[in-house]
């Protein structure tokens, strides 16, 4: 049974504080928080750079069993990256983040937790919790020298023992679990969780749409006092053969939302991709019509209300933009074709074109064939790329180059030109490659089938001193 989310984001900075250090991101595969802390800037960087590096994985057709692996890679990549900024600029010393990330995984969820910030899971009318804290109150209940009571009025309730600060020993927990239809998740950071109590939480995602709940979980953390910013994301796992198909368009809140450190790689994600795709296409009456994006807004303090509204609904047009497009992305990234990558022949997935800087296609096999192997008519063949049906097709396609390859081998070594009988494109799929000789007298010619492309319209546990927020 094929599943898909129907997610909302959300994100408050506060009663308090006067600049949001969250960072959320909510696409059709991937659910993220990220907890900034480090102080403005600092927090703001760490947790838009990690959101950056994972929107990576918000895929259409997500892996199987190396998604766990993939999702431990891109954070590892994205600590590398917090490491390096650091080491550029002494200033950030200290910056860290939280990450509590969801991946579906066809009907799995890979999850990843360092930090504070929770998942929840909320089944059959029972709500319970996906991760552990990392935090020294935690700590303290583990060894049964306080009570979950008492950890919310601790006087060190915000020191986080393990988060991201761009050192090695940074790991996050990963796990799986089984995603069911009617499953209804909750990603948050501490400034929901830390003061609304989890049966009140269980209440409210026990009622609504992914909307409601997630607007009254925001409205009962600010009118608990919440200090620290509040993120949140809330979504529900959906059949996608029963009732209406959730949006696919990705919602992007908090610092990430509008951070250089954010949105220079949120511009490459898949969403981003099928943007430029449509245009190509000239899809823009499909995107006008697809359902316009709930605005995940900010909700600002008076001081900067206006200021913050206007880049949030800046923000909201390039979400909606993109995410309207992400069906024919989704398509794209279904076509297959034959062509040339680091001297040898490829397969790729997507279309045979590019639109400027932005590849629509990427390689999937790069074959042992050289291309210089293949006669000189049949390497620029490859080289203008060979639009196949399927993925079968590309494969077979291969087989016929290989052979091609090794007959042109042969003859070069006996001082032999090589030439093609058929280049295996042309409609019939059994030619033959051969390789002829050369006459000193006569020359030599070579009949090839016609061939023709064209454009696609297409865990280890780490310890370290606590961190303060």
């Amino acid at each position: 049974m094929p599943i898909a989310f129907r997610y909302a984001a959300r994100s408050d900075v506060g009663l308090v504080r006067s600049e949001n250090q969250d960072s959320g991101y909510a696409g059709p595969h991937l659910l993220v928080v990220a907890d900034g802390m480090g102080g403005h800037a600092g927090g703001d960087i760490a947790s838009s750079t990690v959101i950056g590096h994972l929107v990576q994985l918000d895929d259409d057709a997500p892996g199987g069993g190396d998604s766990a692996d993939e999702l431990g890679s891109a954070i590892a990549t994205a600590n590398r990256e917090l490491g390096r900024i650091i080491g550029e600029r002494p200033e950030l010393t200290g910056m860290g983040t939280t990450v509590t990330a969801l991946l579906r995984s066809r009907n799995k969820l890979m999850v990843a937790h360092i930090g504070d910030s929770r998942a929840y899971l909320w089944r059959d009318g029972t709500l319970g919790r996906m991760t552990t804290d990392h935090s020294f109150v935690q700590t303290l209940i583990d060894q049964g020298r306080i009570t979950p009571e008492q950890a919310s009025t601790h006087p060190q309730r915000s020191l986080v023992t393990r988060v991201l600060t761009g050192a090695p020993r940074d790991l996050p927990d990963i796990g799986a679990r089984a995603a069911i239809a009617g499953d209804r998740y909750l990603v948050c950071s501490d400034g929901l969780s830390g003061f609304v109590a989890d049966e009140t939480i269980g209440e409210i995602l026990g009622k609504g749409t992914p909307d409601e709940a997630a607007d009254t979980l925001v409205g009962l953390a600010l009118r608990a006092g919440a200090p620290d910013n509040v993120t949140l994301i809330v979504a529900d796992v959906v059949d996608m053969t029963r009732g209406d198909l959730p949006s696919v368009s990705p919602q992007i809140v908090g610092a990430a939302r509008l951070s250089p450190a954010g949105t220079r790689a949120l511009r490459e994600t898949p969403a981003a991709k099928a943007a430029a795709l449509s245009q190509a296409l000239g899809l823009d009456e499909e995107r006008e019509s697809v359902e316009k994006l709930a605005l995940a807004e900010e909700k600002p303090s008076t001081r900067r209300g206006r200021l913050v509204k206007l880049f949030a609904a800046l923000a909201a047009v390039a979400v909606v933009i993109a995410g309207g497009s992400y069906a024919a992305y989704a398509w794209s990234q279904r076509q297959f074709f034959v062509g040339a990558s680091d001297g040898r022949v490829t397969v790729f997935r997507g279309v045979a074109d590019d639109l400027g800087p932005i590849s629509l296609s990427s390689p999937v096999d790069v074959t042992d064939v050289a291309l210089t192997d293949l006669p000189e008519n049949t390497q620029a063949i490859v080289e203008n790329r060979v639009t196949v049906a399927d993925r079968a097709e590309a494969d077979a396609r291969v087989a016929e180059l290989r052979a091609q390859a090794q007959a042109c081998v042969k003859a070069r070594a006996r001082n032999q030109s090589c030439g093609s009988v058929g280049t295996a494109y042309g409609t019939n799929s059994t030619t033959s490659t051969t390789a002829t000789s050369t006459s000193s007298t006569t020359g030599s010619s070579t009949t090839g089938s016609s061939s023709s492309t064209r454009p696609s319209s297409s865990h280890s546990t780490s310890s370290g001193t606590g961190t303060s927020r």
